[in-house]
């Protein structure tokens, strides 16, 4: 998912209630009313959507997508991009719905030069986790670049702890690409500090790396705070989750071990963005056993 933010009308910026221990407890799974599912349900209480997925209901009417979103049973949110919303009126409507945001997508260019107001945005929004969504090819040609890009993760991440939120970098295929033959994600996993970069893992981009999440979670305990719900087909397409073969419940059973708290349904080029994530909610609230608020 590589795109700007700032294209996207990130910005109309304004202050994150989130303490510094709860954004650990999330971090770890163990917040009280998290969605980590146990090794024999593997159930979601809340299931997420990452709003990447209807980004053209979204530029032409926010309030009306995010009602839609509601709708449908989603109870989390986050965002890529408010569309010359200011923060506030996005929390109202928010609040509104009945919708929490825990997580935020922010482009590299305007955390280096604008994070003060991303972290002003968070405060507002109630964002516990700034997420890295992607870098631009000419910033991981080899693996200096990696280890420079994760040394500045870890100031990021330093500075975002100091406003109570969390840090954290998302993946895509390219990080499991072999360069003098390492892995560039298993660096910057190495090379990062546990405590200032979580990680929102994308199931999708993993496996069609042909890796394994859960021998991730096992090697890398508790640092899988967030993940993306994409679904691929055997021709290796992304599909609505339930449409593909990745194997979600075997994968949510590890969710203890791998620390994930928040779970957001994504599709990066959905034919009909709204049958889309009305398609994975009920795929998702059916394997978790709730009731399907769909409409």
């Amino acid at each position: 998912m590589g795109r700007s933010l700032a294209a996207l009308g990130v910005y109309a910026l304004t202050p994150v209630a989130c303490t510094r221990s709860e954004a650990r407890q999330e971090s770890t799974g163990r917040k009280a009313d998290s969605t980590v599912p146990n090794e024999e349900s593997a159930s979601l209480d809340r299931i997420g959507l990452q709003l990447y997925t209807v980004r053209s209901l979204m530029a032409e009417d926010v309030e009306r997508t995010l009602q839609m979103v509601a709708g449908v049973g989603y109870r989390e949110v986050e965002f890529a991009g408010y569309f010359d919303r200011p923060p506030a009126g996005l929390r109202a409507t928010l609040d509104g719905l009945g919708l929490a945001a825990p997580a935020t997508h922010v482009d590299l260019a305007t955390l280096r030069d604008r994070l003060p107001e991303v972290l002003a945005a968070s405060a507002t929004l109630g964002h516990r986790y700034v997420v890295l969504p992607w870098l631009a090819a000419e910033d991981r040609d080899s693996l200096d670049d990696y280890r420079r890009l994760a040394d500045e993760m870890n100031r990021l991440g330093e500075a975002c702890r100091a406003a109570d939120v969390q840090f954290a970098y998302h993946n895509h295929e390219f990080e499991f690409e072999h360069l003098d033959d390492e892995t560039p994600f298993d660096v910057l996993l190495a090379r990062t500090d546990p405590e200032l970069v979580a990680i929102e893992l994308d199931l999708f981009w993993i496996i069609h790396a042909g890796r394994d999440p859960l021998a991730y979670f096992e090697a890398h305990p508790g640092r899988f705070s967030l993940c993306h719900v994409k679904d691929r087909a055997a021709d290796g397409t992304m599909v609505d989750v339930g449409a593909g073969e990745i194997d979600f419940p075997g994968i949510f059973a590890g969710s203890e071990q791998a620390g994930l708290a928040h779970y957001f349904v994504e599709h990066d080029q959905p034919a009909d963005p709204e049958a889309s994530i009305r398609a994975s909610y009920l795929h998702l609230s059916g394997l978790s056993g709730g009731r399907s608020e769909a409409q």
